[in-house]
Formats: C-alpha cells, structure tokens, sequence
C-alpha cells in the first residue's frame, strides 16, 4: 500500500514538472528582423547570422548585397574566401584590372569604376597571350572592315564578328549615316516610318504609357522582320501587336500598324492558310466584319464527343505553342495542369476543365507582387484543338480569339453581342509586367496588364445526333492595373479596375451552349395552347360559380372571381411547363442512354432567367388560389341537424300554482359538441404527412444524394470524389430534382394513404360520416349561396342518446341488417349528397340567422334588451326545426328532389340544371364535402408546398433552408386555418366555441 501511495506521488510530481518547465527558468529567443536592402552601403547581409554586418576599411556592399567588395580605385591584396583587403592603387593614373586584384598603368583615362577605359570599337588588353600582365594596358582597335568585320564583345574584353545587319547593310562593322541603326542592328532605308508610336494605351485607365521595350525593340524587330525576314524579329513584332491589344486604327507607326504593313508586304502563306503569311506569327482572320459568323458556326468539327458507352468521347486536348517575348519559340504545351489558369489549385480540379460538357468556372485574388515576381515578362501562347480521328494523323485546329479589350479606331469592338461585329485574333498573353516599364527595363512597371476572365466556349451544331460541336471560341479579358505598392497591393478584375482598386479577381471558365431558340419556341406554343385551355376552363369556372350563388349578372364580382380562378388554372400551366422543362433536362442531360452521343447541352445561367421566371409566376399565382381557397374554407355555412327527439315527459313544479305541470324532456347537446369537435379536428387533415414529407425529401436529396444531379456536368454519380472539381448548379437541374423528388413523394404517400392506410388502419372522412349516424346528427355544408353539401345522419334506430346497452344492440342490430339502412332514400346507404338548392330556401335560411348575424354588425342593429344567450338558443332551435323538416319534406315550396349527376357535369364540376322550384340533391358516394377541408384540396397544397419549396432553394441554393422555410409555412398556414376555421364553426353552428377544444 505505501509502494502505491509513492509511485501515486512520484507520478504525481513528474506530471507537473512536465506541464510547467519553465518553473525553474525561463528564457525568450528573439532576433531583429533584418533584409538585404536594410544594410546600407557599408555594411552587407550576413546569411548566417541573418543580421547586416559592416564592411572592412575601404570597402562597400556588392551588388547581391551578400558580401563586401573593394571600392572603385582600390584592389583586393589579401582574399580568403571569407574577407578580403583592400588597397589602393598607388599612382593616379593607374587602374584596377578588370579582375580586381593588380593595378595597371592605364592608356587612357580611368573611369567611374577605377577601370582603364578604351574609346569606342577598341578592347582592352591586360596581358599577354600567355597570361603574363602587362606593364601597361593597351587599347586595341577592333577591324570592322572585310574580312575581319569585328567588333567589342558586350564585355568589351575581346572582338568577335559584328551583327549580320552591319555586314550586309554596309559592308562593314559601322552602319554609316544613310542608314538607320536601332535595336543594336543596321538597317537601308525602306518603307517603315522613321520614327515609332512606343506608347501603350490603357483604356480602362486612360492612361498612356511610353514603354521602354517598344522604343527599343519595335522598331528593329519590324525592320528586321521586313528586310531580312528574321523569324524571331517577326514573332517579336506580332508579341508587341499582342500587348497592344491587337489594336489597330489609321496610324501605321504603332505596332499592329508596323505588323499589318509587314502582312501586306509578306509574299506566300503558311500552313496554306491565307491568314497566316510567311515568316509572321498568325494574329487576324481578316479585317472584314462578318467573317467570325464563318469561321465559327460555317463547319463543326469533325469529331463528336460522347458521354457514355464504348465511344465515350469527353476529353478536350489542347496544345499551345509557346513563345517568349523576344520571339524565341519555346516549346509546345499541353494546356491543362495551371498553364492557362493563374490560380492555383489542384491538378485534378484543373484537369476537369478539359471535361466536355462540365462547366467550370475558378476564381481566385492575386496580389501584384505575386504577379511582378512570377512574370518578369510576357508568355504567348497559340492554342490549338488537337483533333485525332482513328487511323489518322494528329490534327491541330487554330482556336479563336475574342479580345475583348481590342479597340479598332479608338472603339471597342468586341464588347457587343453581335457576332457579325466581331474581329476574331490569335494569340494570347496571361500578364504583362513589361510594356508598362518606362524608365529601365528592371525597375518597377507602372501598370501592368492582366487576362482577367478567359472563357472557351463551345457550341453544340443544332439537331445533331453525333455530338458534333462548332470550333471553340476563346473569350479573353484584360484589366489594367496601376502600380502604386506591389508589397500591399492586390488585383482583382471585373473588367473595368480604377486607380483605387486593390484587388482584382481572376476567373477562368469553359461553358457549353447550344441554340435554345427551338426550345423556347416550343415552350411559347405550349404556354400558349394550355394558357388557352386555363381560360375555357375558368370560365367554366366562373359560370358554375355564378349558377351556385343563383346570380345572372355579370359584376365586379364576376369579373374578381374569374382572375382568381384563371390565376390557379395559369398557375397549373406554368407549374406543368417549369417541372416538364426541369424533367426534361435532367433526363436527357444525365441519363446513360440519352447521350451516348451528345444532342443536349443545358442552357447557360443567362439563359435560365426565362425559366427562373416561369417559376416566379406559378408560384405567386399559386399563392393567390391557395389564399382564395383558404378564405373560402373559413367562410362555409355550416349547420348541425339534430334528428333526436325527447322520449319521455317530466313534471316540473311551475311557481306560484302549486301545481307540477308536464314537459318534455331535453334533449342532450353532448352529441353536438362532439360531432362540431371531430369536424373541428379534420378541417386540417391532409392526405400526406407534411413532417414525413419534409424530412423524406431532404433525406433522398442531401444524404442519398441526388441534390449532385443538379450539378453541371454529364455525372450522374450521387457521390462524386470529394478531391474532384465541384461545378456550379443548374437552377433548371436543380428546380427538376427538387420538384420531380417532392412530387413523388407526396404521391407515394397518397397512393398509400387511399390503399393501405384509408382502408385498413382510418379513414376518417368515413368515420365522420359513420359519426354523424351514430349520434343522430346531420350536417348541412354551403360553401356557396346556394350550393353546398348534406351528411344525412339520421340514426335507423329513432335515437342516440342512450345508454351503453341500447347503443351495444342497436349497432348489432345493425349489423346483422335487422334494421333500415342509413340513406336518406328508402332502401338506400348514400349519406352524403352534393345539394344546389333554391332562392327561397337560402332566403328562409338567412332570415333565422339573421339574429345572430346582427350582433357582429353596427350598433344600432343590435337589440340591447335581448339577451345573446337566449338569442343563440331560440335561432339554433328554429334552425333545427326549420331543416329538420325541410329533408323531412315538410315545406311543398321548399321541397327537393334527389339525382345522379351527368358524367359531364361531374368533369366538368357545373350543374346544367338550375333549381328554381326544388332545389336537387345530388348523390356523392366520393364524398365531395371533402372540399371544404384541407384533405378535399391535396393537389392545390401540393403543388404550393413544391413551389414554395423550390422557390426558396433557386433563392438560396440550399436545400436544408429549404426544407425549414416549407415546414414552418405549412405549420402557420395549418395554425391558421385551425384557428380562423374555429371561429368560423361556432358562430355558423352556434355552437359555443369553448366547447371546441
């Protein structure tokens, strides 16, 4: 026991020495942050220490700032790897060698550095040729004449063969005064104007810079390009022509006007491809508006592409020349793996861009010094669709360019949606950092230009069955960005970035189109055509309406009531349109079979704003039925017919007489408040269960995963790789899956609900039906003036209020058929009818509960002596009377008379007969009552609740909301009726409403 109690302790000690080392001593390791740049002239930056250490006596920081190095007259004596010393050469007229460590008496003078300095075409010689240094150095003229044609190296150390240029164009190393020096080349006169435009415009920022590079090189490279027709001069001119936008205008000295005169001047064709000269780079299909339309949608490639089967055929190959900016060719590119795309990511997320018929879009924030530091200076890239058909060679198909900042005359000519105005290019740089430089070609740009959005897009060939594509399109835009700090600033591109601007976002996408107009033709038909049909309808509609509430006029009413019920039949019409659409392109979009060769392609989220707003109309027209439906279902009559009568009489003592006087007994109102509660109850009894239902669909949508089938692309995998590229939702996808996912499963629930549960667990539309027999009640619904519905609930056996025994036999009884049956016929078991009454009877009906009416009217309706109590009892107990005998056929004037009704008349919900004499009771074993309840209107709340739902998700693309939002509007709208419903059935019945509970 004490072992324990020790090693306890021990343990105990150890763990706290090891949460808390620093009991015994504590110590901080900090440095001072140091760079390069912080050391000065005198001091360099030690990479051990990473601090700056001072330099020895006569000595300053190298140009790498890494080291110390003699100062100018000054040569290192002593050197051992680590330091050195310095000393100075004892004679002013001596230098230091060019290897820095002798001095030398020099020929001439002695420059800035401490060097011995040669005049101009003369090298500087400091030894002999067998290594021995001289006593002094000499300057040796270098021969520019044949046959040596020499010249200074750029070291000026030795002479070497001057440029070709020279030799040609004056037979010697000098180019002479008639002809024209640039570029470090010698040229003869010719066509090219003297002098060259080397600004570059930056129309987003207005702003025009003189670019070194271009006064540099623009002119030489042209020259170059033209006379000896130079290769690399050429590419070197058309990169300029690229910088500049391809822009050109009336002005020949800039460099796509430099370019175009050394296009018209090329003789021949390369690749056999008019627009491609020899010996020039390929930057212009023509001049001539109207030649994009051809070249883009006048042949389809000849290849097809394949989603499914043994064909399968997704993979988009391209390939890019590359060239750097002084015309070099570089090498071919495969294009994929980040080449065209600035932002980073995955190889697997950047490859799925080159999957057809996947749209991808990325996005990303670049900040300038990432952009300075990666792209010293320009790529080009001519790109290419590689095309390989079996048993062929490889094929290289010229891409497309839209520039979109590309200006002609000073107008912006590709920024229009009019293909015919388009001027299509090759050709394209991802930043430049280069032609913004003004002063010196390493010091800091001040703007730089970056390819902000690049799109390729294809375009599906219009009723192919082969998958067959027009040639891409390539769509570029630039943003140009000023530099004002590089460390802290960022770019991001919308296309149009001001001075302020400190961020920019860069964005490249491929997109898939196909001509929709078909589509949208056939759409206009059909909501056409059904739009048609919903105004016969409605106005069928309205004419029943009319004929029930027994009014011949046309009103304000009439005309009212005829848009409310046009906006739920416009309502179903949009519905069937949007969810028929969604249907449509889901299936044939992402089914195995429908593309085994591609015909569809969805359309791109411009494209959607139609359709987006098809749902919008459905869904506020629906709202409008729904609200009318509910305003009616709180505003049936609605009466309770008790058929008991009293059995016996007791002797009651009247004051006053002494004597005890007779009376009947009363009877029991338990029966009536039972019967108005169970009514109370099913107002909001559905076919579906609304929690179910939610919780079903977010289920089959977010954990199974079929929410995936909205994404925009050919997969149909519920459950894609999470490293994979997640492209965007369709809304039409995204509308087509959630509709088509509640649709069935509210129909899964109500052919459940009729099949299985309604017949063996409840039904309680029968039930209450059975109910009101039971307890010897019927029920008189008037959803109209003069139409409505009957529950005959007379009991077979004269009485309900009874004991447990009598009620026990009589159900027997019944059921052993030794009694009549329930109908209100003879000999007949319908209890519910459909019933369209007269004038006379509704007036007569109206006149006894007018009483009750008047005491939620104004005041001086209103009999303040009558006690309300008493008023409810005597009206309930007329109105008993009243319809009791009424179905008793006690009234000749008010009689009825009961019929089937027409096969038409049931279709079409109208009654050809109008009851003038006798109103009509028409049998209903489907027990029509239903519709004023929420159980009778299943399809209307249905297609509002998938509305409702939809609408939401295409608002905020998440289901989950979604599904929250749709259940909390079930359950207002359901609080709603149950609460207006209650009210409206205590004062139509009269019965108390807290007796409703």
């Amino acid at each position: 026991m004490a072992t324990v109690t020790l090693r306890a302790f021990v343990c105990s000690f150890s763990i706290i020495f090891l949460l808390k080392p620093n009991g015994f001593s504590s110590q901080q390791f900090s440095i001072t942050f140091q760079q390069p740049t912080d050391c000065g002239v005198e001091s360099y930056f030690d990479i051990s220490s990473l601090s700056c250490v001072k330099c020895g006596p006569n000595q300053v920081n190298s140009k790498s700032g890494l080291a110390c190095e003699c100062q100018a007259g000054f040569r290192v004596l002593v050197s051992n790897g680590a330091s050195i010393t310095c000393q100075q050469c004892p004679d002013a007229n001596q230098g230091v060698t060019q290897d820095g460590y002798g001095c030398i008496r020099c020929p001439g003078s002695v420059g800035d550095n401490g060097k011995c300095q040669c005049p101009k075409g003369s090298v500087l010689v400091e030894r002999e040729w067998n290594g021995n240094p001289l006593n002094e150095a000499q300057c040796e003229a270098c021969n520019a004449t044949e046959p040596a044609f020499s010249a200074p190296d750029t070291t000026g150390n030795r002479c070497v063969r001057c440029e070709d240029s020279f030799i040609n164009s004056s037979q010697s190393c000098v180019c002479g005064t008639s002809n024209i020096q640039a570029g470090g080349m010698c040229f003869p006169p010719n066509s090219l104007p003297a002098s060259v435009a080397s600004n570059v415009i930056f129309g987003q920022l207005a702003l025009s810079v003189t670019s070194l590079w271009f006064s540099s090189f623009m002119y030489s490279s042209a020259a170059a390009c033209l006379l000896f027709s130079n290769r690399t001069a050429c590419q070197s001119l058309g990169n300029m022509c690229v910088m500049n936008m391809h822009s050109s205008s009336t002005i020949n000295n800039d460099a796509c006007g430099l370019y175009n005169t050394v296009y018209r001047a090329a003789q021949g064709s390369s690749q056999d491809i008019s627009y491609w000269r020899t010996n020039l780079p390929w930057l212009y299909y023509g001049d001539q508006l109207g030649l994009a339309s051809r070249i883009l949608q006048n042949e389809p490639l000849p290849v097809g592409f394949s989603f499914k089967g043994t064909q399968k055929n997704t993979n988009i190959e391209l390939q890019a020349a590359v060239y750097s900016v002084r015309g070099e060719f570089l090498r071919w590119e495969s294009v994929g793996g980040g080449n065209l795309q600035l932002c980073p990511d995955t190889p697997t997320r950047q490859q799925s861009a080159f999957m057809f018929g996947t749209a991808y879009k990325q996005s990303c924030v670049l900040s300038v010094s990432e952009l300075l530091n990666g792209y010293p200076e320009p790529v080009f890239y001519d790109v290419f669709l590689v095309i390989q058909k079996p048993q062929e060679d490889k094929r290289l198909l010229a891409v497309p360019l839209l520039n979109i900042n590309q200006q002609f005359n000073g107008q912006f000519t590709n920024q229009g949606s009019s293909m015919n105005n388009w001027y299509l290019t090759r050709r394209l740089m991802l930043v430049d950092t280069l032609s913004g430089r003004e002063k010196s070609l390493s010091s800091s740009p001040k703007v730089i230009r970056v390819a902000s959005n690049i799109k390729i897009g294809f375009q599906l060939v219009t009723n192919t069955q082969k998958g067959q594509v027009y040639p891409p399109l390539m769509t570029v835009t630039y943003s140009d960005i000023l530099v004002t700090d590089p460390t802290t600033q960022t770019v991001t591109p919308n296309g149009l970035i001001s001075v302020l601007c400190t961020y920019v976002q860069v964005t490249f996408s491929l997109e898939y189109t196909m001509d929709q107009e078909e589509a949208r033709v056939k759409t206009d038909i059909a909501l056409g055509v059904l739009g048609g049909v919903a105004v016969v309808h409605s106005l069928l509609k309205t004419a029943s309406w009319k004929r029930r509430i027994a009014s011949p006029l046309i009103d304000l009413q009439t005309i009212m009531k005829f848009l409310v019920f046009y906006a739920g039949d416009l309502a179903n019409v949009f519905f069937i349109i949007t969810v028929g659409t969604g249907l449509y392109w889901l299936i044939f979009f992402k089914t195995v079979e429908a593309q085994l060769f591609v015909s569809v392609l969805l359309p791109l989220p411009a494209q959607e704003e139609r359709f987006v707003v098809y749902v919008g109309c459905a869904f506020a027209l629906k709202t409008v039925q729904f609200l009318h439906k509910l305003f009616v279902q709180l505003s049936v009559d609605i009466f309770f017919i008790d058929w008991e009568r009293p059995r016996s009489k007791a002797s009651k003592h009247v004051e006053g007489s002494g004597e005890a006087k007779s009376q009947a007994s009363p009877v029991s109102i338990w029966r009536t408040y039972f019967v108005a509660n169970e009514w109370n109850e099913i107002q909001t009894i559905r076919k579906i269960n609304p929690t179910f239902q939610v919780i079903a669909v977010l289920f089959f949508l977010e954990v199974v995963g079929f929410s995936n089938l909205a994404l925009r692309d050919p997969s149909s995998d519920l459950h894609p790789s999470p490293e994979a590229y997640t492209p965007p939702y369709s809304l039409i996808l995204r509308y087509g899956v959630a509709s088509a996912m509640w649709l069935c499963i509210g129909l899964m629930q109500i052919t459940f609900f009729k099949v299985i549960h309604e017949r063996f667990v409840e039904d309680k539309i029968r039930q209450f039906v059975d109910l009101c027999s039971i307890s010897n009640i019927s029920v008189l619904l008037l959803s109209h003036r003069c139409f409505g519905y009957y529950i005959h609930g007379r009991s077979v056996h004269g009485h309900a209020d009874t004991n447990m025994d009598e009620m026990n036999t009589n159900l027997k009884r019944e059921a052993e058929n030794l009694c009549g049956q329930r109908g209100l016929l003879p000999n007949s078991d319908t209890q519910t009818f459909q019933i369209s009454i007269t004038n006379r009877l509704r007036a007569q009906y109206d006149r006894i509960i007018e009483p009750i009416n008047w005491r939620s009217g104004p005041s001086r309706l209103v009999d303040a002596s009558a006690n309300p109590c008493e008023q409810s009892t005597k009206a309930y107990h007329t109105m008993n009377r009243f319809l009791g005998s009424v179905i008793d056929h006690a009234h000749r004037e008010m009689d009825y008379i009961v019929k089937d009704k027409l096969l038409f008349e049931r279709i079409i919900g109208m009654e050809f007969i109008e009851p003038l004499d006798k109103s009509i009771f028409y049998n209903d074993d489907s027990h029509s009552f239903a519709d004023v309840l929420f159980y009778g209107n299943e399809a209307v709340l249905l297609i509002f609740d998938t509305l409702f739902f939809c609408v939401v998700d295409l608002g905020s693309q998440n289901f989950i909301l979604a599904a929250v939002l749709t259940y909390l509007q079930q359950l207002v709208f359901r609080l709603i009726r149950n609460g207006m419903g209650r009210r409206n059935l205590a004062s139509k019945t009269l019965v108390d409403k807290r007796f409703l509970i």
